[in-house]
């Protein structure tokens, strides 16, 4: 060993001997029962949605309830897109409420009366057609008139014909593949309806869990971003307690059994059980293991208060823990 790394040893050395000290108490059960400690497991509320904090409607300390409000953002982006995407979800409806009734009343009245002067126009081809086919057997016009004429009434009676079938045309609903198409439209207008109001929503958070509000992390008027937590809650049954129990005692432990906390400043014991026995050793210093340091062998067990009894505790409160 040279000089140089001498201090380094003696600095590992009284490294171990602290942390010896503190599982060995840890550990070690005391005249009233085991050293433990208070651990909370903080929910953290945020907004999947970014903005300007408007309203913080809870301070540190204050107990809230579930669906309580707890903050909203700054909402006019995302209402301003929400009536952007109904207005088009509109359109696209009337568009395909058009394409399931044909065309409009007064659309077809007009070829009604464009199929009234055709008809007039080849009742008048007819007429001349007979005036003219007299004519011709008395020799008073030609031929050629006659064919003419008799030319005419077949294109009147054609233009009827159209008409009739623009008439039959406009009274049918769209083609089934159009119909289908603006169906697809508007199923997709509705969903982005859904988005653009589902992100107005998320301006505003509701507590999701019943609990103490520990801290507050930006105060209103700042700017968020999306995924930020805002409010820091610790409901009560998120609070547990943390003990060490020897190897040897840790086999007569049972997940439910009874055990009483014990606090400094607590009116009263606080009753809890086990929810957790670690199968996990840990070791205390020196880590080699040996039939002569088997009791320094030590596992986390965790016990949870009662819901009511839970307040009393906090996070990091030292605790003495008796089994029964």
């Amino acid at each position: 060993m040279t000089l140089t790394s001498l201090p380094c040893c003696r600095y590992r050395l009284a490294i171990a001997v602290v942390a010896l000290a503190f599982f060995s108490g840890c550990a070690r059960p005391s005249n009233k029962g085991f050293q433990g400690y208070v651990e909370g497991k903080y929910v953290y509320v945020a907004s999947p949605q970014g903005g300007r904090l408007e309203d913080l409607s809870v301070s540190r300390g204050d107990v809230v309830g579930v669906s309580q409000p707890l903050f909203a953002l700054d909402r006019e982006p995302e209402a301003a897109a929400l009536g952007q995407a109904r207005s088009v979800l509109r359109a696209d409806e009337a568009r395909l409420a058009d394409l399931k009734t044909g065309k409009r009343e007064p659309e077809i009245d007009a070829i009604r009366a464009q199929l009234a002067q055709a008809q007039a126009e080849s009742q008048k081809s007819i007429d001349l057609l007979k005036s003219y086919e007299k004519q011709f057997a008395s020799g008073g016009v030609s031929e050629t008139d006659v064919i003419t004429a008799r030319a005419a009434v077949d294109s009147s009676r054609a233009i009827v014909r159209q008409y009739q079938h623009n008439i039959a045309v406009a009274e049918l609903p769209g083609r089934e593949q159009q119909v289908k198409a603006q169906l697809q439209v508007v199923a997709a207008d509705r969903a982005a309806v859904e988005q653009a109001d589902w992100k107005l929503r998320q301006k505003q958070i509701l507590s999701p869990r019943s609990g103490l509000v520990f801290d507050t992390l930006y105060r209103a008027g700042e700017w968020v971003p999306a995924g930020n937590p805002i409010v820091q809650l610790l409901p009560p049954e998120n609070i547990e307690a943390r003990f060490f129990v020897p190897e040897a005692m840790v086999g007569s432990l049972n997940l439910g059994q009874a055990v009483s906390l014990r606090c400094n400043g607590c009116s009263k014991d606080v009753a809890a059980r086990i929810t957790f026995i670690s199968n996990q050793v840990e070791y205390t210093p020196p880590v080699i293991y040996s039939n002569e340091n088997r009791a320094r062998l030590v596992f986390m067990v965790i016990a949870k208060p009662t819901a009511e009894h839970a307040p009393m505790l906090h996070p990091g409160q030292p605790l003495e823990v008796t089994l029964p």
